[in-house]
């Protein structure tokens, strides 16, 4: 597609901020370094201040320039993703789906569906990121990914908002990880949070979307978690439990594969529980790799659904 000339110049500083010097930005824009030094010229005359610090050595961005290169990120990103729409539309092309993933999603489900998808379309350019709640529905909203596997809760009312249309795939209850030698750990039946309301607690940071719900849940059951140790890492949190420095209250994804030398038990309702979805943008090119990609991803989480519905 071919850019503007205010989106070119963008362009230019922004490969000038990321390869660090005027001649390496025109070696990977296959262009002169003379007209690199033009481009950032025409861009300063337009916004009215400089962008780089020539004097520096290797040249620095002001802070005019910064700005503009975080601007000029979400900018070309779009550019990329409606020229993909635009081939798509014409035929030209297979297509090209970027699916983001929580840690894990991606450690659970999304592997068995990506084999799946690319035996149905081995032609389709497939892509995957990793990274946690809030950076990919970010990420999603710039057009850096196409579909996003997020979860969402009452006690997570941000996930909710935003232009996003939302497909469920299913719910998954939390679970009580308790230390081998616990009073509850040989406990056949389920288990309540009330149960748990006088113990010690391996908890999450206070950003963190799947400990805000484990809180919640614990406060509607009447009590506080007491939280003596914090950790963002479910095999972290897990081995802390090992160590018999207090039980955990984790999402079940989690737990799938937790170390010999703790108990997972299921937690009688009202236990809290995640539902998990595939989230689109709302005004998104429906392109067909995308809606075989959440087909997919319904049909390899069909297991998940039953369970939690028994």
């Amino acid at each position: 597609m071919e850019l503007i000339p205010q989106v070119r110049r963008l362009q230019v500083l922004a490969e000038v901020a990321d390869r660090g010097s005027f001649s390496a930005a025109a070696a990977s824009l296959e262009m002169t370094q003379s007209a690199v030094s033009q481009h950032i010229s025409a861009l300063e005359r337009t916004v009215g201040m400089a962008v780089v610090d020539r004097t520096s050595r290797p040249p620095q961005l002001t802070e005019a320039g910064i700005a503009l290169v975080r601007h000029t990120r979400v900018v070309l990103t779009r550019l990329d993703a409606a020229e993909q729409d635009l081939a798509a539309v014409a035929g030209r092309r297979r297509g090209r789906v970027r699916l983001g993933a929580f840690p894990t999603a991606l450690a659970t489900f999304v592997p068995p569906a990506l084999a799946a998808f690319k035996q149905r379309v081995p032609t389709v350019t497939l892509g995957v990121v990793d990274d946690h709640m809030p950076q990919l529905l970010r990420r999603l909203d710039d057009g850096e990914i196409d579909l996003a596997i997020v979860y969402g809760h009452e006690a997570l009312p941000d996930v909710a908002s935003g232009d996003f249309e939302r497909i469920p795939l299913f719910d998954d209850p939390f679970r009580a990880v308790l230390p081998r030698a616990h009073r509850l750990a040989g406990k056949d039946a389920t288990i309540s949070l009330s149960d748990l309301s006088n113990e010690t607690w391996i908890g999450g940071s206070a950003a963190s979307g799947w400990f805000r719900i484990v809180r919640q849940a614990c406060r509607d059951a009447g009590f506080e978690p007491n939280v003596a140790l914090t950790s963002d890492d479910y095999v972290g949190i897990q081995a802390l439990v090992a160590a018999n420095l207090g039980i955990a209250v984790l999402p079940g994804l989690a737990t799938t594969r937790a170390p010999s030398r703790v108990r997972v038990r299921e937690i009688r309702s009202p236990a809290p529980v995640r539902r998990i979805w595939v989230a689109r943008p709302d005004d998104a090119y429906p392109a067909s790799s995308a809606q075989v990609m959440i087909d997919t991803l319904q049909q390899t989480t069909r297991r998940h659904r039953t369970q939690s519905a028994g």
